[in-house]
Formats: structure tokens, sequence, C-alpha cells
């Protein structure tokens, strides 16, 4: 049970870093603040605890995608549809 537990924790760190390359602030201040979370809850044993970091961890995959496809919809909003914000 604890090795599919470290499978999911290490599967959720590599998912969070690879969407944290298009981060808004950058890339790497994305890394120093995912690494420090990490490190801070590496000596939790309790494995409900450990699955609800995963959790909530898991939600704030779901937060970036969501602002991720936000801020390709502004952009191609702003591209096609700026033409006629002009002439009103």
């Amino acid at each position: 049970m604890a090795s599919s537990l470290r499978g999911e924790v290490l599967n959720l760190y590599k998912n969070l870093l690879y969407l944290g390359r298009d981060y808004p602030k950058g890339a790497d201040y994305f890394k120093r603040r995912l690494k420090s979370v990490f490190l801070k809850n590496k000596d939790v044993k309790d494995p409900e605890k450990i699955k609800e970091l995963i959790e909530q961890g898991q939600f704030v995959m779901k937060e970036l995608e969501a602002l991720y496809f936000l801020k390709k919809y502004r952009a191609m909003k702003q591209r096609y549809y700026s033409d006629t914000n002009k002439t009103n």
C-alpha cells in the first residue's frame, strides 16, 4: 500500500511539474514553490493524510488546467473579436 501511495505522489509531482512550465510567474518560481510544498510534507506517514494531500494536489492540477484553458480562450477571443470592438 505504501508503495502505491509513493507512486501516486511521484506521479502527482511530475504532473504538476509539467503543468508548471506555463505558469504566469515563471517555471522557476513554480518549481521552487512546488518543491518546498512537497518537502514540507515529506515526513507525513499516515496513509489517510497522504491521500488527503494527494487529493489537494489533484485539485491544484485541475485549477491550473482551468487557468491555462481560460488564458488560451482569452487569447483566441482577443484575436478573433478585437476587430468588432474597435468599430463600436
